[in-house]
C-alpha cells in the first residue's frame, strides 16, 4: 500500500490499532505515553533495551551514584584536619557496582510500572517503521494515528586503528573489576565526569583532549578553573588525540598523534553521542535526518512525515533528561487535547558532576558578547571555608552576567561542591526575570557558599573591552 493510500485509508481514530505508538521508553517516551494515556488515548510503547533510557541505565543516575562514591575519598582525607582520626576504609568496586545495579533495576521497574498502571501496551522488542502509520514489532504489525520517535542517542567512537579496544559510557558501568589505569578520551562533560570519578577511586587516570581547554561551550572562567582542578588529580593532556591503539596482553598501548605513547589497562572513549536513528525503517517514510543523523522536526516536534513526531536526544536540540520530559509532556497534550505551556529552551540550568561540580544557567560571558549584548560581569574566585581547615587546594568560582540595559541577571556560573543544588534556585530567579539589584537586596545566609551570589559588588571588565 502506498503512503497516500495508507493515510487515506484511516479517516478516524477507530481505524487505527493505537492512537499513539511510541518507539523508545526513555524519559521523553515514557512521559509522552503516560500523559497521552491519561487523556484517553490508546497508547503502545516498544522498547528493545531497557526502560528509563540512557539517563536511568547508563547515564546521569548511575554516573551520579559513582560520583558520590568518589567524593568519599575527599571527605575521608578532609576529616583529619577536623579532628577525626579516620582510617582508610578501603574501596570495593564490586560492592558499588552491585548496589548500583540494584538501584537501576528498581528504577527500571518504576518506569515499567508507570506504563502498566496507565494502561499502556508495552512491547519489549525492537520496532521499525513500515510506513507513515505502520509499525513492525517482531513479526507483528500495528497501525497508529501518530508515531513518536524517542529512541535517544548512542556513544560515538572515532575511527582509528584499534578503536575496537575502547569502551564507552555504556560499558563502563558493567566493568566487573576496577582497572588500575585508564585513559579517558574527550573533553566534554561526560569525559570530565568520568576522569574525576576514576581518579578519585584510585585509578591512575589520564584525561586526553584534542582541544586547548576542557568543557567547550562553557564560560571561559569555568573552563580555566576546571582544567586547573583536573590537573591536581589526573594527568591532563591537551591538544592531542588518539592515533591508534595496540592491545598487548592485558594492557593497551595508546599512540597519540603527537608521538607520545601511553600504556593503560583501559581506554574510555567519551567523545560525544549521536542520535540513534539507524535501522528504524525511516526510509519507508518522509522523515528527514540532518548531517549528524538527528531527526529533523519543526517547532511542534513534527517531522516531514505529518503523522510522525520526535522528542529527546534523537532530535539533538538539548540532550538533557528534563528537556526530554518537557518535550514529551507538551507533545502528548498537544496531540490529545490538553496542551501545556510551550517548551522553553531559555535559561536551562545544567550541571557537570566533576570534582568540584560545575553548574551553569543562561549566557556565558562569551555568548553574551557574541550576541551583541552590553553586559556587566561579576566574578568571585576563592577557597571555601571548609578548605581553610582541610588544607585542600580546591577553589570555587561564582560568576554573574548582567544585562546593562535591564539590570537582569542573564547568566550564572558556579564551580563548587554541590553546584547543581545551588544553581536550581538561581535558575528560578533568572526565569522570573530577577535583576542584579534584587540579588543585591537579598540577605545572604552566612557562612555559606551560596551567599556569594548576593554579595558580589565589584564589576570586572568584560573580555571584549
Amino acid at each position: 500500500m502506498t503512503r497516500q493510500n495508507l493515510q487515506e485509508g484511516y479517516s478516524n481514530l477507530s481505524d487505527f490499532d493505537f492512537d499513539l505508538f511510541v518507539i523508545g521508553a526513555g524519559s521523553g517516551g515514557v512521559r509522552a505515553s503516560r500523559i497521552a494515556a491519561s487523556l484517553g488515548a490508546q497508547v503502545a510503547v516498544a522498547e528493545e533495551r531497557y526502560f528509563g533510557g540512557t539517563c536511568v541505565n547508563v547515564g546521569c543516575v548511575p554516573k551520579k551514584l559513582y560520583s558520590y562514591a568518589a567524593h568519599y575519598r575527599d571527605d575521608l582525607e578532609d576529616s583529619r584536619r577536623f579532628g577525626w582520626s579516620s582510617q582508610d576504609l578501603g574501596f570495593d568496586w564490586g560492592t558499588l557496582k552491585a548496589n548500583k545495579d540494584q538501584e537501576i533495576n528498581r528504577l527500571n521497574g518504576i518506569y515499567k510500572s508507570i506504563l502498566d498502571n496507565n494502561g499502556v501496551t508495552v512491547f519489549e522488542d525492537r520496532a521499525r517503521m513500515l510506513g507513515p502509520n505502520l509499525v513492525q514489532v517482531g513479526d507483528a504489525q500495528f497501525s497508529a494515528r501518530y508515531v513518536l520517535l524517542a529512541v535517544g542517542g548512542w556513544p560515538y567512537i572515532p575511527e582509528y586503528k584499534g578503536s575496537e579496544h575502547a569502551i564507552t559510557s555504556n560499558e563502563v558501568f558493567e566493568m566487573e573489576q576496577l582497572p588500575s589505569s585508564m585513559v579517558v578520551a574527550g573533553g566534554g562533560y561526560i569525559a570530565v565526569e568520568f576522569a574525576s570519578i576514576f581518579s578519585r577511586l584510585g585509578v591512575d587516570t589520564t584525561l586526553l583532549y584534542r582541544g586547548e581547554r576542557l568543557l567547550r561551550g562553557f564560560d571561559a572562567d569555568v573552563r580555566d578553573l576546571i582544567s586547573s582542578e583536573m590537573g591536581h588529580h589526573a594527568r591532563l593532556i591537551l591538544s592531542d588525540d588518539v592515533e591508534h591503539v595496540v592491545k598487548e596482553n592485558n594492557s593497551l598501548r595508546i599512540h597519540l598523534k603527537s608521538g607520545l605513547e601511553i600504556e593503560a589497562e583501559s581506554l574510555l572513549s567519551a567523545t560525544g553521542r549521536v542520535p540513534l536513528t539507524q535501522d528504524l525503517g525511516l526510509e519507508n517514510t518522509a522523515v528527514k535526518l540532518d548531517e549528524r543523523g538527528a531527526v529533523c522536526v519543526n517547532e511542534e516536534f513534527q517531522t516531514a512525515e505529518p503523522s510522525i513526531y520526535a522528542v529527546g536526544d534523537v532530535i539533538d536540540r538539548v540532550a538533557l533528561t528534563p528537556v526530554a520530559l518537557a518535550e514529551g509532556q507538551w507533545l502528548a497534550g498537544k496531540l490529545f487535547g490538553s496542551p501545556a505551556r510551550d517548551v522553553s529552551y531559555h535559561n536551562i540550568a545544567t550541571a557537570v558532576f566533576c570534582h568540584p561540580n560545575v553548574a551553569t544557567c543562561g549566557y556565558s560571558e562569551e555568548k553574551a558578547l557574541e550576541a551583541g549584548l552590553e553586559i556587566d560581569v561579576y566574578v568571585a574566585r576563592f577557597k571555601q571555608l571548609k578548605h581553610r581547615l582541610s588544607g585542600r587546594e580546591e577553589y570555587s568560582l561564582f560568576k554573574l552576567i548582567v544585562e546593562q540595559s535591564s539590570d537582569r541577571v542573564i547568566g550564572a556560573h558556579i564551580v563548587a561542591p554541590d553546584a547543581g543544588e545551588l544553581m536550581q534556585g538561581i535558575a528560578v530567579a533568572m526565569t522570573a526575570g530577577a535583576t542584579k539589584a534584587q540579588f543585591d537586596a537579598t540577605i545572604g545566609i552566612h557562612p555559606t557558599l551560596a551567599e556569594e551570589f548576593v554579595t558580589m559588588r565589584e564589576k570586572r571588565v568584560s573580555r571584549e573591552t
